[in-house]
């Protein structure tokens, strides 16, 4: 079991720390919330998680019956990206937009759509993840997918809690002008991913 765990964890690594869109919107909140707001992404995060590795867990869900699923995940993710990035410049460049702003959106249905609407994230759970899935069920039936996840989730809450912990420190040292123009910068984050969602299925 802790040789699994170890396992489990060095390989999530590569999810839960990688750059995107959901890490960006983390940014975002964590300069306004602090570290409740990761903590509340990561919530959102975990309610499209769990109930997509019970699925790969019962072989219910696969690319190869629904060859369709990617395209589509890519067409919505992108447009719920450049739907956020454009609401959030908006916002920024409003009369009295500043640091005090409070987001409009929650960081819960934030942390399920950047979840459930990115095709990177899916396709990490239809490969690596499976993989883990899979040794685990051979050892502990059912139960394995149960442990994968717990042994995968819990760093998912610390990295996006600590990240927003930091980010909201950092508000304390920046003007008013470098906060908007970091704003900016994430915005423009937001859109590159979408952008990459498209030409990744399209070209």
């Amino acid at each position: 079991m802790i040789e699994f765990a170890v396992l489990v964890i060095i390989i999530s690594v590569s999810g839960v720390m990688s750059p995107g869109p959901l890490f960006a919107a983390n940014i975002t909140y964590g300069l306004k919330e602090g570290f409740r707001s990761g903590i509340k992404i990561a919530i959102g995060h975990s309610i499209v998680e769990l109930p997509l590795v019970i699925l790969l867990g019962i072989g219910a869900f696969s690319l190869e019956i629904f060859p369709e699923f990617r395209v589509i995940i890519s067409i919505f993710g992108a447009i719920t990206l450049f739907g956020f990035a454009g609401i959030q410049i908006k916002s920024i460049f409003k009369k009295n937009g500043g640091i005090s702003t409070k987001p409009k959106h929650g960081p819960i249905i934030t942390g399920i759509l950047f979840s459930a609407l990115n095709p990177f994230f899916i396709i990490w759970w239809l490969t690596i993840g499976l993989k883990l899935i899979s040794d685990a069920m051979l050892v502990w039936a059912f139960a394995g997918v149960l442990i994968v996840f717990v042994f995968h989730i819990w760093m998912d809450f610390v990295w996006l809690g600590m990240v927003a912990f930091f980010a909201s420190k950092s508000v304390k040292i920046i003007s008013n002008r470098n906060y908007k123009i970091i704003m900016v910068g994430l915005s423009l984050i937001l859109i590159y991913f979408g952008i990459t969602f498209l030409t990744d299925v399209f070209y």
